[in-house]
């Protein structure tokens, strides 16, 4: 398993080696899956912007943050109804589910990442929650990259909504193992015989531990190599980006 952003892909642009390392993964066989906690956009459209930048996958290979999450709602309140503060990745896994999106006494509010928060519809969310829905958001990111520097991400407004509710959200997302479970599941794979490579420690890495998989971490994204030694889990390796993995396999 790997994350994109900062493994793949960079706002857009491809790092080198990521093509050649789902090339190789392909060519010999194995299993594997993107994860990603964004929940913008859905799997074809990943599909699509992956392909852009020069990666050629299978959309069965990807896994959101989002289907992460409808699949839980599923789980647990099946035809149920959902006020939705997110994209078309939210929106149309929702859908998929059999989830009526609605603003009207729904069972969850669901947040989820957008570049486009909106006051208004965070007022409503709050309001929902106070009156009794139960508030579930995608991922705990606080904040995710972009060209001009950093941008708040789901995690931000999701503390936003509790500080004004006193509510916290259950998080579907890495690092909570429930999602590297239905990936599992997803590849019918065993944890003990499964990779996991990220760019975080604080989703990716302890994701993976968590789960019980090996780690490793690249330094291609977010995390400096001297930030590693902070935290109270390693991984089992850092590599300075995934084209260091391509002969492995």
């Amino acid at each position: 398993m790997t994350d994109m952003d900062g493994v793949l892909v960079h706002e857009g642009s491809l790092i080198p080696g990521a093509d050649a390392f789902v090339n190789r993964l392909r060519e010999t066989g194995t299993p594997f899956l993107v994860l990603t906690n964004n929940s913008i956009y859905t799997p074809r459209d990943l599909q699509f912007r992956l392909r852009n930048s020069g990666i050629e996958l299978p959309v069965e290979s990807i896994w959101t943050s989002a289907l992460a999450t409808a699949a839980f709602l599923d789980n647990q309140r099946p035809g149920g109804s959902a006020y939705v503060v997110g994209e078309a990745g939210l929106t149309t896994a929702l859908h998929e589910i059999g989830y009526v999106l609605t603003e009207s006494d729904p069972d969850y509010v669901v947040l989820g990442e957008t570049r486009t928060y909106s006051f208004e519809a965070v007022t409503t969310a709050i309001r929902l929650v106070e009156r009794g829905a139960r508030f579930v958001a995608t991922n705990p990111d606080p904040t995710g990259p972009s060209n001009e520097g950093i941008l708040p991400a789901t995690g931000s407004v999701a503390a936003l909504i509790t500080r004004a509710t006193g509510v916290d959200p259950y998080f579907v997302g890495k690092p909570n193992p429930l999602m590297m479970r239905a990936a599992l599941n997803r590849l019918e794979a065993h944890s003990e015989s499964t990779v996991m490579i990220g760019d975080r420690m604080d989703t990716d890495v302890v994701a993976g531990m968590e789960a019980g998989m090996r780690t490793v971490l690249v330094l291609s994204g977010i995390m400096r190599a001297e930030a590693v030694d902070r935290y109270p889990y390693r991984p089992h390796r850092v590599v300075g980006s995934i084209a260091e993995l391509v002969d492995e396999i």
